[in-house]
């Protein structure tokens, strides 16, 4: 048994399937030593993409996901994808290597302070220095990761932890210079000597028979009974109520369905947003996708279920002034950031609104008047949209026709990976996830790049699942490389760059406030031909009579079980005017 070996156990432990790493020499025991047990290494080729991995890992399981880095470099790469999880409060450990304990500090390759870079983005960062020290430190990490507000731990572990102890006492002895027997090179190796005793102090070589069980994952933290019965006595009150439910009440997916059976037996008019899209399926009668802002201004009852009031409900003054507002959150920051809540609910809102539907019986205020409002809004929205899908757009194609012909492709186990700007906010218009867990964008940090990432664990944790990636290409070029990751580990997912030669997003606002597009353009590149050379199959869209033929294409290809991208060639529209976010 060496430190990889214990780190490895670990894992097993914690029911990991999937490793995701970029290798490196400091790292190499906890790939072997992973591999021999029958979790799966994937090696991606760029950091960030291992760690937006392990993030989509956690989302659709649940169970923590785990990368493994380098030092240095390798730990610095993983930076804004740390953050990204740390935001959209996903669980996972991220492993990183180190310089070993004795050189720490002193010139070694690629040793920096890993800890004062890492620790602000992270819930905790623990660095390891005694071999039997690891497999509570990695336990501690994945209680730590999941319980409360999930988030990611960070556990550096030096080189000399891991290797095998006769192979770091050679290195510390090779390293011991002087003469032979002069009493500083005495010193010298007494000093080394005693180190290197207690790197590997009460480390045995086999594990403990006690850490052979997998531990008891955290429990969501549980509402105040008292508090939901004042949410449901508020509730038969309202007239107009309004539902919103976001990414944190899907931290437990293997709940899903009860969730969504709550959110049903309310009745209430609910509004999805994030990982919660796709809960009620692709059109149930009570979920509402258009002109939320109207909504929440009329409503007389906001409920939000894991939703905070920053930037996408403007801050909270989308709600209207006199509105109640229940607000109800693993995290007390959350419940007061803003405007505060006139009734706050400390705990998992997927079990806050389980306890509401129990709660919530009796007679039924009738709703059908309101639900109609925002039925008849929806279809008007829906009507227009496909009014203006039918329109020449200059240069291209539309990308409304684009992304309603992807809509019409999805298959019912599809999962949708959102990864760009203004293509991507088009397509959110438009496809509809077909069950739950089967949308993933980044989260409220709006990061670039998670595409391959989330798209690689998509396809990881569920094989037999069309993945769609819908890319910009301004975000495509974070992660083009990974078609070489997908083509190696045969892995069919089906890529969509929405090509309009720019970053238009950021376009459409600082053209019209500051009449310069500068820096927002981009060529109409190949991407097909770069993802062709990268192992993908690629295709190339220009032709409206094509769309249903090539998105069909694509499809077979991926389930011969290889990449493929498709480079759709987008016009300019004024479909997303002012997009701008502050």
């Amino acid at each position: 048994m060496t430190g990889g070996d214990l780190i490895a156990d670990g894992l097993e432990r914690q029911g990991v399937r999937f490793l995701f790493t970029l290798c490196g020499g400091h790292i190499s025991p906890i790939l072997v030593s992973a591999k021999a047990r029958g979790i799966r290494v994937v090696d991606t080729r760029h950091e960030a993409t291992a760690v937006f991995a392990a993030d989509a890992a956690a989302r659709l399981t649940g169970i923590p996901g785990v990368a493994a880095v380098t030092a240095g470099p390798g730990v610095t790469n993983t930076i804004t994808a740390l953050k990204n999880a740390q935001m959209a409060q996903s669980p996972l450990v991220l492993l990183g290597g180190a310089t070993a304990t004795l050189l720490r500090g002193r010139g070694a390759l690629q040793d920096i302070d890993q800890m004062a870079l890492v620790r602000p983005h992270v819930k905790k960062a623990t660095r390891v220095d005694r071999v039997r020290d690891l497999p509570a430190v990695l336990d501690d990490a994945f209680r730590r990761c999941a319980e409360g507000v999930p988030g990611p731990v960070f556990v550096e572990c030096p080189v000399d932890v891991l290797y095998p102890e006769e192979v770091v006492r050679r290195w510390y002895g090779a390293r011991a210079g002087g003469s032979p027997g002069s009493l500083g090179e005495h010193a010298r190796q007494w000093y080394i000597g005693r180190h290197v005793d207690r790197l590997f102090a009460g480390f045995g070589g086999s594990r403990p028979d006690a850490r052979t069980r997998r531990p008891a994952p955290p429990m969501a933290p549980v509402p105040d009974t008292s508090r939901v019965g004042r949410a449901a006595a508020l509730l038969r009150r309202a007239e107009r109520p309004v539902l919103l439910v976001g990414s944190q009440a899907l931290l437990t997916p293997g709940e899903a369905p009860e969730l969504a059976a709550a959110v049903a037996a309310l009745g209430v008019p609910v509004y999805l947003s994030g990982m919660a899209r796709g809960l009620l399926g692709p059109s149930h009668p009570l979920q509402s996708r258009h002109r939320r802002k109207e909504a929440l201004r009329e409503a007389d009852l906001v409920i939000l279920a894991g939703v905070p009031c920053d930037f996408r409900l403007d801050y909270g003054r989308h709600i209207g002034r006199r509105a109640q507002l229940i607000s109800a959150n693993r995290s007390r920051a959350e419940i007061v950031k803003n405007r505060r809540a006139s009734l706050g609910v400390l705990g998992a809102p997927e079990l806050f609104l389980r306890a509401l539907a129990r709660t919530f019986d009796g007679p039924r205020p009738d709703w059908r008047h309101w639900l109609e409002t925002l039925r008849s809004r929806d279809l008007e929205r829906e009507t227009s949209i496909g009014e203006q899908a039918g329109k020449d757009a200059s240069g291209g194609l539309n990308p409304l026709a684009v992304c309603r012909t992807v809509e019409s492709s999805l298959a019912d186990d599809s999962v949708i990976v959102a990864d760009g700007g203004d293509f991507v906010g088009t397509a959110s218009y438009v496809l509809r996830p077909r069950g739950p867990l089967s949308w993933l964008d980044p989260g409220p940090f709006g990061t670039l790049g998670v595409g391959a990432g989330f798209a690689l664990a998509a396809k990881l944790v569920r094989p037999q699942a069309e993945v769609w990636i819908v890319y910009g290409d301004g975000s495509v070029g974070y992660s083009l490389a990974e078609a070489d990751t997908f083509a190696r580990h045969g892995l069919g997912i089906i890529a969509v760059v929405g090509n309009d030669a720019g970053w238009t997003q950021i376009a459409r606002g600082q053209v019209e406030i500051l009449k310069d597009d500068v820096g927002t353009v981009l060529d109409a590149r190949d991407y097909e031909r770069a993802a062709e050379g990268l192992g993908a199959r690629g295709l190339r869209l220009n032709d409206p009579a094509e769309l249903g033929p090539v998105f069909e294409e694509a499809r077979r290809i991926a389930r011969e079980g290889r990449p493929a991208y498709v480079n759709a060639r987008l016009g300019r529209t004024d479909f997303r005017k002012g997009s701008l976010s502050i």
